[in-house]
Order: structure tokens, then C-alpha cells, then sequence
């Protein structure tokens, strides 16, 4: 039986188990440009936040209080077409 030694291989080449450390240094580098992306965000400010979430609490209001509307008509309206030709409603 064959032993399968461990060489340096270039990134990308091997199973995640080719070096015993790349997984640490991966993850390391991986956090650190997270951090280094997080920096140039421009993040919104708290007025902005807050007026942007009204204006979806309202659209949101706005449109179930339209779509229970229709649904209401469209329920009145089935119920109207079975009673005119014999349905059980």
C-alpha cells in the first residue's frame, strides 16, 4: 500500500487537507479583506435608515389594504356568480 505524502502544492491544487496550516492562513486572510471591504462601505445614516423603513412599512400597509380590497371584490363576485346559477355559496 502506497503512503501519500504532503507536498507544496500551488493554491488552488489539492484536497483541503494538503497543508495542515493553509486552512488558518485562509481564514485569516479571508477576514482580513473582510475587514479591509467593511471600511470602504458607506453605510447609511440613521435618518436614512429611518426613512426608508417608514417608506416600506407604508408601501407594505398600502398594498395589503389593495389587495384585501380586491380579494374582498373577487369574493363578493364568485359568491354573486353561484347564487345566480344554482352553486352552493
Amino acid at each position: 500500500m502506497a503512503v501519500k505524502t504532503t507536498t507544496m502544492e500551488p493554491p488552488g491544487e489539492g484536497g483541503v487537507l494538503s497543508r495542515p496550516v493553509g486552512w488558518w492562513t485562509n481564514l485569516r486572510t479571508f477576514l482580513i479583506e473582510v475587514r479591509n471591504e467593511l471600511k470602504r462601505v458607506s453605510w447609511p445614516s440613521r435618518k436614512e435608515v429611518y426613512a426608508t423603513t417608514l417608506v416600506v412599512i407604508l408601501v407594505s400597509i398600502f398594498f395589503g389594504m389593495y389587495l384585501w380590497g380586491v380579494d374582498m371584490i373577487l369574493s363578493h363576485a364568485v359568491q354573486w356568480v353561484f347564487r345566480q346559477f344554482g352553486g352552493v355559496a
